[in-house]
């Protein structure tokens, strides 16, 4: 009887978890179809600001007016509806962050909410810049390459400068521009689709953002133990291949673009073995304060000296 009575004991507390685990994303679900609603009000303009640098690529090649197109009745819609989907998100991340945290908060010591909650800050700040990263620079950089082998500029001059003289040639019904029959083979222009446009730059936007995440995991990693600044050296040929692999996936063929992904995320990836440094040398120093370790005695081999200041602690 007593035997029962410990399982139905020990029961309740997990029902009572996953009580609350249901609440917490019932209340997650609801921000996010918020944010999708309050996205939704302002797709268009995003939309806009997303497809600025195709817009800007197709100008500095001679293109006098821009034009995206749509090849199905609903593609607009659901462009629409992708870009709330995604932004959506982002609004309600700080509110589902904040339910998670609630909901895991209460298993940890003070000491580890103090540890965990800096990372939960820097996540969303270190995935914008990697958006910004990927939206001002290489986003604009892969345009150029993309659009620079239909020449548009030599198509777009050619109609300006002969669309007034000449008076027999084929109209389009976009410009009205007289175009003159011409011999040398088909003309080839760019009549982007919305949604594919779209797709390439929310590409970059995600693969840069979380990205750039990397500072962010491997200093939780290493305030957790999981690896260590030494290891993280040693493996530096391995994420040399690794992050080129990367950029050959995430990017469009050009040389460019691709060392302009490897010098950020590998630069990040030494960016972290210095903080994970940072994280083992406060370690060692509160364990030297509390007597654990003696000042001669280290839990980890540093390459370079430590500071002085932690030398004498």
């Amino acid at each position: 009887m007593s035997d029962a009575d410990d399982l139905e004991d020990s029961s309740a507390p997990l029902l009572e978890h996953l009580r609350e685990l249901r609440q917490r994303l019932i209340r997650s679900i609801i921000a996010f179809i918020i944010g999708i609603v309050a996205a939704f009000t302002v797709a268009e303009p995003i939309l806009q600001f997303l497809l600025v640098p195709i817009e800007e690529t197709l100008r500095g090649l001679g293109d006098p007016s821009p034009t995206m197109q749509y090849t199905s009745p609903q593609e607009y819609l659901f462009t629409l509806f992708r870009i709330s989907m995604v932004f959506g998100f982002a609004l309600a991340f700080p509110y589902i962050a904040y339910q998670m945290w609630r909901f895991v908060a209460p298993g940890l010591y003070r000491k580890e909410k103090n540890a965990f909650l800096p990372f939960i800050v820097a996540s969303p700040v270190m995935f914008l810049l990697g958006a910004s990263f990927a939206h001002f620079i290489v986003t604009p950089l892969a345009m150029a390459f993309f659009l620079g082998f239909a020449d548009v500029s030599s198509i777009f001059a050619n109609l300006i400068s002969q669309a007034v003289d000449t008076p027999a040639g084929v109209l389009l019904p976009q410009e009205g521009l007289a175009v003159p029959a011409t011999d040398e083979g088909m003309r080839i222009t760019f009549f982007g689709k919305v949604n594919e446009s779209l797709a390439i730059t929310l590409t970059f936007i995600m693969a840069f953002g979380l990205c750039f995440q990397l500072p962010v995991l491997l200093t939780l990693m290493g305030k957790a133990g999981l690896v260590t600044a030494r290891g993280l050296e040693k493996m530096r040929k391995y994420a040399m291949v690794g992050i080129l692999l990367l950029a050959a996936l995430v990017t469009p063929p050009d040389v460019i673009t691709q060392l302009i992904l490897f010098v950020a995320v590998y630069g990040l990836y030494e960016v972290s073995i210095q903080l994970v440094k940072m994280v083992e040398r406060k370690k060692v120093r509160e364990l030297r304060e509390a007597g654990v370790l003696g000042p001669d005695e280290d839990l980890y081999d540093f390459d370079d000296d430590e500071p002085e200041e932690d030398a004498k602690a």
